[in-house]
């Protein structure tokens, strides 16, 4: 058929809107949803049509594009995603899964009308960081607790509140770029704070910061480089020397931490990390961390310390607009109540178990996985062997976790191939690609989702 004739026989919308499987969909479906995906799905027939992409098609063709386009607009842009590739904190995939308590707060909350800033006792407005600032307090130590949206808006309003106009010491190499490209620096310059940088990339020594003390000093700052290491010949000044400083100067000194780890991982055969409470009992005076790293929780920046530091912060009108949400404080609230005893934190924070759980645990559970694969998929090959996941999230550069994976060999895809048909599925599979294999790491796969990376496979044999 000519393409003047194709684009003629193009159906008008009007006439598609009584076609009984429109009408069905409008019975359901929010009428400008439904006119919109009409209209694309006549538009992309057209653009095929001009580029001799199409020589013929029907009715029942539009009106099958005009459903699955449909089904996407219909479905939420936030989908859920199967995490096999070993990255227990992945940024890109909503890093820390919540525990069951914080979802359960979440719900509550969200679904009923709540005492988010009403004193119950009282009868009067409240405060909305009550609700978690005594747990922070009994968790880590700290005389006084506040909470923001993230970590770069915990460093920010402390430096905003202690040292705008003022000179903030750090060390050079701990200037770090964290993810999406922001800095550290430029997160220190647009709180207000004047960047003195001190040192050298790999050896910063105690004078350094001596020597550029000063009048118009306000803070002396150390960031720990959770997201790299330097290695081989290094100098770092501890937190402990620095406070004596501070001390000696009357200057404050805030430690971003930034991972948040409050459990001591050397004991479980980690390399060290140092801890949130540890720095409070060093004597920082100021100490920053994320919520939703190795903590286990939701997206937050949690600023503990001095009583008269964190009241300044309190006051602070960068405060309001940092803030968190009523969901945010009740996931918090839920996941910091298990650390109130630790064994409870490491069975029920999902990534402190990842992270935690044995390798031989997930050597059984790829061995169910692998049998099921077998059983139902022909025209791919799996093998299970030992392999490394990673903690991810900016956190342990330098560890890697035993674990047992599942590699897949196909004659039909190549390993890109596979990845992308993965990442496609209904359900999207994120994998990894290692030495041109495709690889399933069961330490970030759930048992419940067996079945559904089975029925992607299949599709694809």
């Amino acid at each position: 058929m000519e393409k003047n004739q194709l684009l003629r026989n193009l159906p008008k919308i009007d006439e598609l809107l009584k076609e009984e499987i429109v009408v069905n969909e409008l019975s359901s479906t929010m009428r400008t949803i439904v006119v919109e995906s009409l209209r694309e799905t006549i538009d992309s027939y057209r653009d095929l049509i001009l580029k001799d992409d199409i020589k013929e098609y029907s009715k029942e063709d539009i009106l099958k594009s005009f459903l699955e386009l449909l089904s996407d607009k219909k479905g939420s842009n936030f989908k859920k995603v199967i995490n096999a590739a070993g990255v227990v904190i992945h940024t890109n995939l909503g890093r820390s899964l919540l525990a069951k308590k914080a979802l359960e707060n979440v719900i509550n909350v969200a679904d009923n009308f709540n005492n988010l800033e009403y004193d119950l006792k009282k009868g009067q407005r409240g405060s909305r960081y009550s609700h978690v600032e005594e747990l922070i307090k009994k968790v880590t130590g700290a005389e006084a607790a506040v909470v923001v949206n993230n970590n770069a808006a915990a460093v920010m309003l402390a430096l905003n509140t202690l040292c705008k106009d003022k000179e903030a010491i750090v060390s050079r190499g701990q200037l770090v770029e964290i993810g999406g490209s922001f800095r550290v620096p430029d997160v220190m310059t647009f709180s207000g704070a004047k960047l003195v940088e001190v040192g050298t990339t790999n050896r910063t020594h105690l004078y350094d910061y001596e020597n550029n003390i000063n009048e118009n000093t306000g803070v002396l700052l150390k960031v720990h480089t959770s997201n790299f290491k330097i290695l081989g010949f290094t100098e770092d000044v501890s937190v402990e020397e620095l406070v004596e400083i501070g001390n000696k100067k009357d200057i404050p000194v805030i430690e971003d931490i930034g991972s948040g780890t409050l459990v001591d991982f050397s004991k479980y055969g980690f390399t060290y990390e140092p801890t949130v409470q540890e720095s409070i009992r060093k004597g920082a005076d100021v100490v920053t961390f994320s919520g939703d790293k190795m903590l286990g929780g939701p997206q937050a920046g949690i600023i503990i310390g001095k009583k008269k530091y964190i009241d300044k912060m309190k006051k602070n009108q960068l405060t309001r607009a940092l803030r968190i949400d009523k969901m945010t404080l009740a996931a918090l609230e839920g996941t910091l109540k298990y650390y109130l005893d630790e064994s409870e934190a490491v069975k029920n924070i999902p990534t402190l178990h990842m992270i935690l759980s044995s390798k031989e645990e997930h050597k059984k559970r790829a061995q169910r996985l692998k049998r099921k694969l077998q059983n139902k998929v022909n025209n791919f090959k799996f093998a299970l062997e030992e392999d490394y996941s990673m903690v991810g999230g900016g956190s342990m550069p330098a560890e890697r976790i035993e674990t047992y994976v599942i590699k897949v060999k196909s004659d039909k895809f190549s390993p890109q191939e596979l990845e992308r048909k993965l990442r496609e599925n209904e359900t999207p599979i994120i994998i990894r690609v290692s030495n041109n294999e495709v690889v399933l790491d069961l330490r970030t796969i759930f048992d419940k989702d067996f079945d559904t990376i089975v029925d992607a496979f299949d599709a694809l044999d």
